[in-house]
């Protein structure tokens, strides 16, 4: 785009200082709101940040560093919400629909709201009036710490409205990586919440010791189970072959990078979830998400064994053993 887009970013995790990255090889103009008022003063001081992606060099001509939500928020067009879905409404405290008036909303999270078990952009558009035609995701298969060492990245932007898809591919695109519009929000969203979930079954069963080729399978069967609960809670004409699917499944469920396989893998290896949790130091999304999934399924009913596997282990405290050996059966 050839005028400064103003943006803010609100979270100061390892995906949000990535996206700050690559929006800054851009003319933007960029706002930055994290909660920790001491990663604030560093950042500013020091020009990174202290506890994610810390060889990421931050512009201080481009990214003004804030700790006020309301003050971020006030001179921007389009707010990207990049904190976990556990946490966005403690994040946005405060904020009411007239702070989001006449902004975007660009979620880069891959959760839903706990409790709620609503996805992100539908809970933007209910509680701050945003309309739907201002709502997008990002997509992968894209790792933050991919992006901090500039390694070539593809993201998808998806939106209901298509010219503003192409609009927010417009503010990511740059040097190292490539985007793409998408009109299928729902798709997008919910195979993004689905595949932290197989993540973590992923990461179970490689700590109990399986191999390539039953990961393999496993993958295999999530992508299926995947497309059954989509196309059953949100039916349009798709190709789940497409990066923003398979490749953003892929990724997670196999690269060691993934927070989501790595938690599984701790599972599987006999942790506790508040042992892995601390282990971690990072909220492994997929941990909500399935609690979310498996209680919208309820209405559904669509046969999904590989997240009744990862709840029954993380929310009902079956051993991974028996869990895994009871999925065994059902895999082809």
């Amino acid at each position: 785009m050839n005028q400064a887009a103003r943006i803010t970013v609100v979270g100061g995790g390892s995906w949000a200082t990535a996206i700050i990255k690559i929006l800054s090889e851009g003319n933007n103009h960029i706002r930055w709101w994290l909660r920790s008022q001491q990663d604030a003063d560093h950042i500013k001081k020091f020009h990174h940040n202290p506890s994610y992606l810390s060889d990421v060099q931050i512009s201080p001509r481009k990214v003004r560093v804030c700790t006020k939500i309301k003050e971020a928020l006030s001179a921007s067009d389009h707010i990207i919400l990049a904190v976990p879905a556990a946490f966005v409404s403690d994040a946005l405290q405060g904020v009411k629909p007239a702070h989001l008036a006449g902004k975007s909303v660009i979620s880069a999270i891959k959760g839903m709201i706990p409790e709620k078990n609503q996805l992100v952009t539908d809970w933007a558009e209910q509680n701050f009036e945003v309309p739907a035609s201002r709502i997008a995701v990002i997509a992968g298969p894209c790792h933050a710490e991919e992006v901090a060492l500039e390694k070539q990245s593809y993201l998808t932007m998806a939106s209901q409205n298509m010219a503003f898809a192409s609009e927010v591919a417009q503010l990511f695109n740059g040097r190292f990586v490539q985007t793409s519009p998408l009109d299928d929000i729902y798709g997008v969203e919910y195979c993004a919440v689905m595949k932290n979930i197989i993540a973590l079954a992923c990461g179970i069963t490689h700590g109990l010791g399986y191999g390539d080729n039953f990961q393999a399978v496993l993958v295999s069967n999530a992508m299926q189970e995947i497309r059954r609960f989509v196309d059953t809670v949100y039916p349009m004409q798709r190709d789940l072959s497409a990066s923003a699917y398979l490749g953003d499944l892929l990724v997670t469920a196999y690269s060691p990078f993934s927070r989501n396989r790595t938690f599984g893998h701790l599972i599987g290896r006999g942790y506790s979830v508040q042992s892995a949790q601390m282990e971690m130091n990072m909220i492994a999304e997929g941990y909500y998400a399935v609690k979310s999934i498996h209680e919208i399924n309820q209405h559904y009913g669509v046969s999904m064994p590989i997240v009744e596997m990862v709840y029954t282990v993380l929310y009902e405290k079956t051993s991974p053993v028996s869990a895994t050996n009871a999925l065994k059966a059902v895999l082809k």
